[in-house]
């Protein structure tokens, strides 16, 4: 993977074949869980996801048109 500036700061592209494995998509959260001068381990943060499924599971319902990423909700 190739290291680039993104602005002001560096960012890399992920190959295909991790993204499917974690099954990514465009917003997702990577977190760090190891890392080495020689290594970097990542696994997706599905915490978001996570709480939602609880609140269904609780029988709470969300208002019509409801928004739980900040991002997606203040969208313009």
């Amino acid at each position: 993977m190739l290291v680039a500036k993104w602005g002001n700061s560096l960012g890399v592209r992920l190959p295909r074949a991790l993204v499917d494995d974690l099954g990514l998509k465009p917003g997702d959260d990577l977190r760090i869980v190891a890392a080495t001068s020689t290594r970097i381990e990542v696994m997706k943060d599905a915490r978001r996801e996570q709480a939602v499924d609880r609140m269904r599971a609780r029988g709470l319902r969300f208002p019509a048109g409801y928004a739980f990423d900040r991002d997606e909700a203040n969208a313009r």
